[in-house]
Formats: structure tokens, sequence, C-alpha cells
């Protein structure tokens, strides 16, 4: 469970409101504090550094009545049900838009998101302005621990909404076109990648909750692959993790079931039963739990990879829905007891849940080692590849690959059963160069009506009414 205690009951920084869009990158203090004035010692700032970590938790739906700061509590909408992993039970209200590719520029879900990790943002750049106020000893780890949230919120707005406003300090009243212009996303690249290299800079690898050395090094590999550049250097970062004090769970549920254990490199965490520090996103993935129950739910195309290639990954991966039998559920991060895998709730209730959500695991960064090594080519022979690709594959049971050489293809393949519902399917689709071939295949098997414009999801429709026209649409929306 969570080792750092979220200061949500108190904290003077406020959250962005749903009828305060147009200054939630600046929220107004909520207490009889001054924001302005409240950072003046190094505990304090600590505060502020938790409040980071608060923000991309985000909000348990049950805390009240109105969605609001869900932050990763919702990334599975925006990524896995856009792939051919997971879809929506009964294809009905705007969850079912992510899996039919008809997502409405005015979706709350999406709205949440964009709104969720721009607070994000702005909790980092509150640390970073209030750094002077930071001992010798703890300014770095500050400096590095914002950095990388901010990198982190970030990448994740890039990938899915592709040109975004850079937002590099708490923004002043009177910064608007700032607020809501939207630059290219070479520029956002350039403030991730340097962020991240301070964070590298400055961070050891004392948490997993909290931002390390290991995870900077892992997030910027991943950059560097998603944009297709410094093959050698995202190896490096690689290796340099890898030689690290992190290894491979021996079986694959502990890495899901046994929290903080020596695979997680960064993990967002949560307790159960604690209606504010725990996580409402494995309830609605159940059958008639939580508001929205039924959504994330498995598809047949990932079902299928996964009997054929996930070796003992599978019963941790997926299982038959017990109320619906022609129905499918994650299994990873399951909240409710299952005495058939060994698995026991994480809480009481199950929209309460305590499951930590991991963002980083070794086995994704070994995948990542190989992938960097084939770089801009289609297979590998590397030895070192082969040694990566061959420990995922001996950890779930499978013989190592047979002719030696690891193609792109097959390599796709592996990130698909070992990643599978982590959030990384579409994003490894669009890296590799395949989402449009793959999403096209899937969409036409299914009736659904994906184009190459639903690559990106659209910007929200509030925002750009707010803006009063500074903000521009993507293409297609």
């Amino acid at each position: 469970m969570k080792k750092i205690k979220i200061l949500s009951a108190y904290i003077f920084i406020a959250l962005f409101t749903s009828s305060c869009g147009d200054n939630f990158l600046s929220p107004e203090v909520v207490s009889a504090g001054d924001g302005e004035n409240y950072y003046l010692t190094d505990a304090q700032l600590l505060s502020g550094v938790i409040n980071m970590y608060d923000g991309i938790q985000g909000a348990n739906p049950l805390e009240d009545d109105v969605n609001k700061n869900q932050a990763i509590q919702f990334e599975f909408y925006l990524t896995e049900m856009r792939s051919d992993n997971t879809r929506t039970k009964s294809q009905e209200g705007e969850a079912a838009q992510f899996e039919k590719y008809q997502v409405a520029s005015t979706n709350g879900i999406v709205a949440d998101y964009y709104l969720s990790y721009y607070n994000v943002i702005f909790r980092a750049n509150t640390v970073l302005k209030h750094l002077d106020v930071a001992s010798a000893t703890t300014r770095g780890k500050y400096e590095g621990e914002a950095k990388f949230v901010r990198a982190y919120a970030n990448f994740n707005l890039v990938r899915l909404f592709g040109d975004i406003p850079y937002v590099d300090h708490v923004l002043g009243i009177t910064e608007k076109e700032a607020q809501f212009t939207r630059v290219p996303k070479a520029q956002i690249y350039t403030l991730i990648v340097s962020d991240l290299k301070t964070a590298i800079a400055n961070l050891d690898n004392t948490y997993k909750n909290r931002a390390s050395k290991a995870a900077a090094q892992a997030l910027l590999a991943k950059v560097y692959l998603t944009l297709g550049i410094n093959y050698l250097e995202a190896q490096q970062l690689c290796e340099a993790v890898i030689a690290s004090s992190y290894s491979l769970q021996n079986n694959f549920k502990d890495v899901f079931f046994t929290e903080n254990n020596s695979e997680v490199i960064f993990a967002i965490g949560y307790v159960g039963d604690n209606i504010f520090d725990s996580q409402g996103i494995s309830a609605e993935w159940l059958n008639s739990v939580g508001r929205s129950s039924g959504v994330n739910y498995v598809t047949n195309e990932a079902k299928s990879a996964i009997d054929a290639m996930g070796g003992n990954r599978k019963p941790y991966s997926y299982r038959i829905d017990p109320a619906q039998v022609s129905q499918s559920q994650v299994v990873k991060y399951l909240p409710v007891a299952d005495a058939s895998l060994g698995i026991n709730a994480s809480a009481n209730n199950p929209r309460v849940a305590g499951n930590d959500w991991i963002v980083l695991r070794l086995a994704d960064v070994l995948l990542m080692h190989v992938e960097s090594i084939i770089g801009a080519g289609n297979d590998t022979n590397v030895a070192a590849a082969i040694t990566s690709f061959t420990k995922i594959r001996t950890r779930a049971g499978l013989l190592p690959d047979a002719d030696g050489v690891i193609t792109k293809q097959e390599l796709l393949d592996e990130r698909r059963v070992e990643l599978a519902f982590e959030n990384e399917r579409f994003y490894d689709l669009v890296r590799f160069g395949a989402a449009q071939t793959v999403l096209s295949a899937y969409s036409a098997a299914n009736n659904y009506s994906f184009t190459a414009t639903d690559l990106l999801l659209p910007i929200p429709q509030r925002e750009i009414n707010i803006s009063g026209g500074l903000l521009k649409q993507n293409p297609g929306y």
C-alpha cells in the first residue's frame, strides 16, 4: 500500500472546479491561508511535493457526486478502450464512444482527463516556484520530483492530444494566451526531455510511489522511442535501469498483488477502504459494481492473443465474468477475492479498492531495451536484446525465440500480452507504426468507425469555448 501520506484532507492548493475552467492552470486557494505565503519552510514545500502525487492519484468517484480530477483512474478509457484490447459490456453512454471511435468533443471523460493533468502540471510548477524555501539537502530532490511529474503529465497529454499549451510555470491571471495557445508538440517534447534529464541527475531510487532516478530513466527511454530518435541513448537508459536494484518477480501474479515488489519502478499508491486515498477504477471493470460497471471488458481479439502467446500469464490477465459467462474481465488489479487464482480482496468494498496502479515496471524496460536495439530496423539478433526478450518469455513459461531473431512484430506481440490492460497497447501501436493497419482491421471486424484522425483525441469543447477561440480543435472533431 501507499508509503506516503496524501494530504488531500487539508492541503491548501485548490483543485479546479467545473465552473471555473478559465483558471484551471492557476486555481484559487480554498482555505483561509494564502497560497503565495504558505510555502515558507522545507516541510511546507514537502506537502506540495506530496500533493503532486495526490493529483495523479485522482479522486475516488465516491468522494463527490460529480466526477472531477479522475486523472489516472480514467486513463483506461482513453488508451485501452481505443485499442483492440478492451471495450464496454453494453456499448452505452460516453464510455462506448471510445471503443466505437466516435469520441465527441463534449465527452466528459476526455475533459476530466485533460483538466486533471493540467492540474497536476500546476501542482508541479507550484513546487518549482517555491524551491528557494527548500534546504540545501532537499532542493535538488524536490526539483527532480517536480520535473519528473511535469514530464509525466505532459507526456500523457501530448501523446493523446498532439499539440497542447506549453505551461512551464504557474500562470498568472493575465496569461490567458499561454493557457490556451497550442504549440507544436516538438516544443512540449523538448521540455519533457529537459525535465527528465534534471530528474535523472537529482534523484536516487529511494521511492516507488514517488519519482526516482530509474523512473526518470525509463520514462526518458520511452520518450526517445516514441520520437524515434536517440536509440543508443534509449538503450543505455534501459541498461542502467536493468543494472540497478530491480528484478522480475518469479510469479506473474505477484507483480500485481504484492505491492511495491522488486519489479515495480513507479506506481501510484492507493489505500483500501479509505475513500480519500482509494481507487474505483478496478471496480468499474466488474459486473454490477460501481456506477459505470462493465467497462474495460476484454475483447475477443485480446483473449485470442493471450490464449496463444500468454503462457502462464493468462489466468492473471483475464477471467470469465462469474456473473455473465459470455463476458471476460481484466484480472490485473482485481479488487475482489478469487480463491481459484489465490487473489485476496484489496478492500472490503471494491469501490474503494487499495490496488496500486503500476506506471513503470522492469518488464516494460526489458522490452524497451529490445526495441531500442532494433531501432529504426525491423529485427535484431543482438545477444543483449535476445537476453532481455528471453527473460520475459521464461517468466511466462515459454521457450526462447526459436530462430534467434526478434522482429518488431514479435516484440509488439510480446508487449501486448505482457503489458495487457496496463494502458500501453494504444501507445505501442502508434509507436510501432501499426495503429492505422491494426485498428482499421479491428474497427471493420466490429462495425466501428476508426479513421486516422481518431489517433488523437478532441480538445475538450468547453475549453475551446472558454478560450474565446484561442484554443483550436484537432482535425476530425
